[in-house]
């Protein structure tokens, strides 16, 4: 198997923590830089015609989507991901959550708009009502995580973590790019610090670590 990923990807953190928590599964692995523009090439674009990260390989078999590659990883593996119908049902439901929610709005509609030059709004007025959308709604998402999805429990699912802790941190810690304050919401930071405090976190972490320093840095006064 091979897989295509950036590490500074939000989508491919969540693989390379599955990874990294189980070392005894064998991928082959290749970057493919987004700030680069790698995605775009040719040759990858015929890999994976949506020109996103991540990508897994397995001989003519060829899955996309971060959501997928981890079930599909897990379920062969026979790990992070239980076979009880209804605890996975819970699981899968988890994932499509941070999917269709939170990503949507803490990613799309607040950092990604104050990160990343092509997601930005040009008009001042419509780039201020995009982050107030997406300011608004990720204190509906974060708050329905902390006091339903999370409550006193150590991972979502439990005592151990599963794919969707995976999914679920790497996302929510979107945060950090823009420095929002977690601290209202007390069991999404605890759970975050636990699976921060994971050895794999740390193995996989090093560039992301790198960029959102370089992002909290103060913006240089003009002369």
């Amino acid at each position: 198997m091979k897989l295509y990923y950036d590490p500074i990807s939000t989508t491919s953190r969540p693989v390379l923590l599955f990874l990294a928590e189980h070392p005894a599964i064998q991928v082959e692995r290749q970057v493919v830089s987004l700030f680069s523009g790698e995605h775009q090439a040719p040759a990858y674009a015929a890999i994976n015609p949506n020109q996103a990260v991540p990508t897994l390989v397995d001989e003519a078999f060829v899955l996309t989507e971060c959501s997928a590659i981890l079930k599909h990883l897990a379920e062969d593996a026979g790990l992070a991901y239980p076979r009880a119908p209804r605890a996975r049902a819970r699981v899968n439901q988890l994932m499509d959550w941070f999917n269709t929610g939170l990503l949507r709005d803490l990613g799309y509609g607040l950092v990604y708009p104050q990160v990343l030059p092509d997601q930005r709004f040009d008009n001042p007025a419509t780039q201020a009502d995009v982050l107030a959308r997406g300011a608004a709604r990720t204190q509906k998402w974060l708050g329905v995580l902390d006091q339903h999805l999370l409550g006193q429990a150590g991972y979502l699912c439990g005592d151990e973590p599963t794919i969707a802790d995976f999914m679920g941190a790497s996302y929510v810690t979107l945060a950090d790019w823009i420095g929002y304050d977690l601290s209202p919401y007390p069991n999404v930071s605890r759970w975050l610090a636990a699976v921060r405090a994971r050895p794999s976190w740390e193995a996989v972490h090093g560039p992301w670590n790198a960029l959102t320093a370089q992002l909290r840095q103060p913006a240089a006064q003009p002369a």
